[in-house]
C-alpha cells in the first residue's frame, strides 16, 4: 500500500486534473451553442438558393448544362473532402469519421484522394500512406464564409480541371448534444434531382408545389438564366462545404464537452477512492504508532 503522503501528492493531481476538465467542459459547451446558431443561420440561404436553382433547372427549354453538373462517363480518380478536427480530448470523434471515411473509400472504383480540413485527420491519413492533395487547419473558432471558401474552390477547380471525377464531402452530422454521425455526400457533380440538399439534420431546401407537381412556371430571368446558374452553383457547393465544417465543429464541442464531464465524474470518483485508501493508510499509521508507544511503555513498566 502507498504511504499517506503518495496519496495525498495523487490526490492533488487528480483534482488538478478534474479542473481542467471541468474548464473544458464549460468551454465546449459554450462554443457548441454558437456553432448550433451558426448552422441555423446560414439554411435560410441555402434553402432560397437551391430553390432558385431547382426553379431554374426546371424551365422549359432549358439546354444549358453547368459544367459542375456534368457527370463523367467514367470515373477515374475520386476526390474526398475530410472535415476532422485540429485538437483530440474530444472522445471518438476523429476516429469515427476517419474510419467512415476510409470504409467509404473501399468500395470506390478508382484512386481515392483527400483534401484534409484539420490536423487530426492529416496526421492519421499520413500514418496510413493515404494521398493528400490539400490540407486545411488552425481554422477560426467561429468561421466565416470567407475563411472557408477557399476549400470549395479547391473542390470545384479539381473537378473542372479534371484531376477529379468526383468530388465527396465527408463530415460530422450533429444531431444533438449526444450524438453525432459521419456523414459523406456527393458534392460535385452537383446533383438537382433530390427533395434537399442533405447537410445537417434541419429543414434544408424542400421543393415547391409547382416543382414537386410538374414543370415550373415559365420565368424571364434578369440578366439571363445561364448568368444566375454560372454564379449560383458554385456558390451553392462553396456553401455546402461550409455547412459541413459548421456542423462537424458542433459536433467536435459536443463530443469535446461530453469526453471532458466523463473525465470529470471519472476523476470526482478516483478522489473518493483515493481518499478511502489514503484514510485506511493514516489508520494503520495510528494503529502502528499506538502499538509501538504502548509496547514500550509496557517494556519501560517491567524494566
Amino acid at each position: 500500500m502507498a504511504s499517506a503522503r503518495e496519496m495525498r501528492l495523487r490526490i492533488r493531481s487528480v483534482n488538478n486534473i478534474s479542473q481542467v476538465t471541468r474548464a473544458l467542459q464549460a468551454v465546449s459547451a459554450s462554443r457548441v451553442r454558437k456553432a448550433e446558431q451558426q448552422v441555423r443561420a446560414t439554411r435560410p440561404y441555402a434553402s432560397k438558393a437551391w430553390q432558385v436553382l431547382r426553379h431554374l433547372s426546371l424551365q422549359p427549354e432549358r439546354n444549358y448544362i453547368h459544367p459542375l453538373l456534368t457527370r463523367r462517363e467514367s470515373v477515374k480518380q475520386v476526390l474526398v473532402v475530410l472535415v476532422s478536427g485540429d485538437r483530440g480530448l474530444a472522445g471518438a470523434y476523429n476516429t469515427n469519421v476517419l474510419r467512415f471515411a476510409l470504409e467509404s473509400a473501399r468500395g470506390s472504383p478508382a484512386p481515392v484522394a483527400y483534401a484534409v480540413v484539420g490536423r487530426k485527420g492529416r496526421d492519421m491519413l499520413l500514418r496510413r500512406g493515404e494521398k493528400i492533395v490539400a490540407e486545411f487547419s488552425d481554422l477560426p473558432a467561429d468561421p466565416t464564409f470567407a475563411d472557408v471558401s477557399a476549400i470549395g474552390r479547391l473542390a470545384i477547380e479539381e473537378f473542372l480541371e479534371g484531376r477529379a471525377d468526383q468530388v465527396f464531402l465527408v463530415y460530422t452530422d450533429f444531431v444533438n448534444f449526444l450524438r453525432q454521425d459521419p456523414s459523406m455526400k456527393l458534392l460535385l457533380p452537383l446533383e438537382l434531382e433530390g427533395e434537399q440538399i442533405p447537410i445537417g439534420r434541419g429543414d434544408w431546401a424542400r421543393e415547391s408545389a409547382d416543382e414537386r407537381g410538374g414543370a415550373a412556371g415559365a420565368y424571364i430571368y434578369e440578366p439571363s438564366a445561364e448568368a444566375l446558374i454560372d454564379l449560383i452553383i458554385p456558390r451553392l457547393a462553396e456553401l455546402q462545404v461550409f455547412q459541413a465544417i459548421l456542423e462537424s465543429q458542433a459536433s467536435e464541442h459536443a463530443a469535446r464537452m461530453v469526453a471532458m464531464r466523463n473525465a470529470t465524474d471519472n476523476a470526482i470518483e478516483l478522489v473518493g477512492a483515493l481518499r478511502l485508501e489514503y484514510n485506511k493508510a493514516r489508520q494503520q499509521a495510528i494503529t502502528s504508532e499506538m502499538l509501538d508507544i504502548v509496547g514500550g511503555a509496557e517494556a519501560i513498566g517491567k524494566g
